[in-house]
């Protein structure tokens, strides 16, 4: 690999991403789409214009690895927002609500599949697709909206946690399915345990440890502190990994704990720059893994599930929400708020490509992600004008149904 290229496509990848963000920041637009746009538009699927190339061969690999950096920057700093005491309180709610949204997106990405015809290993697939919401997106959207302060973001925030066990079993069994024809059920419910075993205990233990975190971290050089909270991100992050707990959830554990600390500013302010780049890469790499020439025959089915995805949202939001107690508004901000679809959409694609099912399933993939991506943080940030336009449209039909 020759560095001095490799530099030069990480400077044309930056180029690019500060073009498109400067038109999200001009348009008042969320950023999250304009990044996705910004890969789309470039990979190897375009031209080359002389020694201007935006197909990045040889950073292609960087660039994947700086945006996994940017999913555990996003879900570490979204802790940051949140404490375990928060989580603790909203704990009933969360389990009742995670076991809501699940059901009902889960049954109908599977009836869709059915639909479709697909043979049924594809409609598992298909299935774990449509059902898992994106975590970095949903974590940017809530920050970038200022929204973290919202006392429904708890149930939004303990659903991605509850999600995270969820796919534990779920992607268990698939790909024991998928790539080698059988899986065991004593296998499936111990990587489950764990997983769920090892969240529990380290919110307990980190909420006990706060004292002893406060000493640590109390060290008047910045470069220092920012060393040993970084080791501590990403050492937790990959043990993580290890048993089976997606990384990204990993960060936000880290954050949720360091949240109980009195260096949580500290770190917020010291940690901000590098949610930004990274995060940046994240969304900008996810964007190159799409052929849009691809695309072609996906379309019908990847609107279908779409429409289906944000139907099924809404009411899961709407019925989690007033059973935790929320107002109409704040169940409406729910489900609105968990539409988009990401890195665990793709994961299922992928795995689906490795055991040579459907090729339809990786542009569905991409296509229905990338629609949701972009729909998703305007849904959220539009979410009160559409819970008033419900409003009104419920008021006209009430007469008519009284009568």
């Amino acid at each position: 690999m020759e560095y001095h290229h490799l530099i030069w496509e990480l400077g044309l990848a930056l180029t690019l991403i500060s073009v498109f963000a400067w038109l999200s920041s001009r348009l008042r637009f969320s950023i999250v789409p304009f990044l996705i746009l910004a890969g789309l538009i470039a990979g190897p699927h375009i031209p080359t214009f002389g020694p201007i190339s935006f197909q990045f061969e040889e950073s292609a690999d960087i660039i994947h690895f700086l945006g996994q950096i940017g999913v555990l920057f996003l879900l570490f700093y979204l802790g940051l927002e949140f404490s375990v005491g928060r989580l603790v309180r909203a704990g009933r709610s969360i389990a009742v609500g995670g076991t809501i949204y699940i059901s009902i997106n889960l049954t109908l990405a599977l009836l869709f599949g059915w639909l479709m015809g697909w043979p049924p290993l594809e409609i598992l697939v298909a299935a774990g697709i449509i059902t898992i919401s994106s975590s970095a997106i949903v974590a940017k959207v809530l920050v970038e909206l200022k929204r973290t302060a919202n006392p429904e973001t708890d149930m939004i925030l303990g659903i991605i946690m509850f999600e995270d066990v969820f796919l534990a079993v779920y992607l268990s069994i698939v790909s024991g399915l998928v790539l080698s024809g059988a899986t065991s059920v004593g296998g499936i419910l111990t990587s489950a345990g764990v997983a769920l075993g090892f969240m529990l205990a380290f919110l307990i233990i980190g909420r006990q440890a706060a004292p002893w975190l406060n000493r640590v971290l109390s060290i008047p050089s910045d470069e220092i502190f920012l060393l040993i909270v970084l080791a501590l991100l990403f050492l937790v992050a990959g043990f993580s990994e290890t048993i089976h707990v997606a990384q990204a959830i990993g960060a936000l554990l880290v954050g949720l704990v360091l949240a109980e600390t009195t260096a949580r500013r500290r770190i917020e302010h010291l940690i901000i720059p590098f949610r930004d780049l990274f995060g940046a890469f994240f969304f900008f790499s996810f964007g190159l893994t799409i052929d849009p020439l691809a695309l072609g025959g996906a379309v019908w089915p990847a609107l279908a599930a779409v429409l289906l995805t944000i139907v099924g949202n809404f009411v899961a939001g709407m019925i989690a929400g007033r059973s935790a107690g929320f107002s109409p508004k704040a169940s409406t901000n729910i489900g609105l708020t968990i539409v988009s679809r990401g890195e665990f959409s793709i994961i299922m694609a992928n795995l689906a490509n490795a055991g040579g099912l459907l090729p339809i399933l990786q542009p569905f993939a991409a296509l229905y992600v990338l629609i949701l991506a972009i729909l998703g943080p305007l849904l959220t940030k539009e979410s009160s004008r559409i819970y008033r336009a419900l409003n009104k449209v419920a008021a006209v039909l009430r007469p008519a149904v009284k009568n």
